[in-house]
């Protein structure tokens, strides 16, 4: 196939394309049907201007019959004035007027049977345009609906989509707030443990010693309420009493070594 051809070819299908898009059923529908009753009202009209001429012609007839039946009336009165001669020239004519009646008859019966045929053929037609109308309203009907269910589909489509966008931001901002917390809870634990420096608040070294003595303390109470429980020694104290333990002995013993003399052995 030549450059030529194919490009032919490309431009036709994509012409054909644009057409389609720019097509609607409708409009054509609509279009077809306005050219069908403009043709039904061309045969009534035709049906009427064949009504019209067999009209003239009968008029045409009742007239000749007029005439006919004057001439044979004066052709009487003529014969009886002992004009044979005017009652002669009288009856010719009604004779010539009779073989004009005739032709006139024909022709009536001739456009009445074209009328009667046309009348025919315009109420055939009229049912067909009937028909079609019936079935263009129905299709436009069909067309449009599909129309607009083929727009809800493409809105629950682009939805769809939309929604699962803003499905992953939302899950992206779910992890990313649980990750934020458990870093926040990571670092209350950090400074309440002490593994970090707390610079929101101030700390002297007496309490960072009181600190130190409660946390042995409860590590002391701890294991002997292991042993206590194991048999291996005598039932723990309160932290209370531990503690005035605690403070009885260094005021004990410095109260020893006040009793004691200078240069005495201990």
């Amino acid at each position: 196939m030549s450059v030529m051809k194919r490009l032919s070819m490309i431009f036709k299908s994509k012409a054909n394309k644009a057409l389609d898009k720019m097509e609607d059923p409708r409009e054509t529908l609509d279009y077809s049907y306005q050219r069908q009753l403009e043709l039904l009202q061309k045969v009534r009209r035709g049906v009427a201007d064949v009504a019209t001429s067999r009209k003239r012609v009968e008029l045409q007839i009742n007239q000749l019959e007029s005439q006919t039946a004057k001439l044979e009336n004066q052709s009487r009165q003529a014969l009886s004035a002992g004009r044979e001669d005017l009652a002669r020239e009288a009856l010719t004519r009604r004779n010539g007027l009779n073989a004009q009646i005739a032709d006139l008859r024909l022709q009536y019966s001739n456009l009445q049977g074209e009328e009667e045929k046309l009348t025919l053929a315009s109420q055939r037609l009229q049912a067909k345009v009937d028909s079609f109308r019936t079935k263009k309203e129905t299709i436009k009907a069909t067309y449009t609906a599909a129309e607009a269910q083929t727009r809800i589909n493409e809105a629950f489509s682009g939805i769809s989509e939309e929604m699962g966008d803003v499905g992953l931001a939302i899950q992206r901002a779910e992890d990313k707030t649980a990750q934020m917390q458990a870093r926040a809870g990571a670092i209350d634990e950090l400074l309440a443990s002490g593994a970090l420096d707390d610079f929101t608040g101030q700390r002297d070294d007496i309490q960072a010693e009181l600190d130190r003595m409660g946390g042995g303390t409860d590590v002391e109470l701890e294991l002997a309420r292991m042993k206590a429980e194991l048999g291996q020694g005598p039932a723990p104290q309160s932290a209370i009493e531990a503690g005035q333990q605690g403070q009885a002995a260094p005021a004990a013993q410095q109260h020893t070594q006040q009793l004691r003399k200078p240069g005495e052995g201990l």
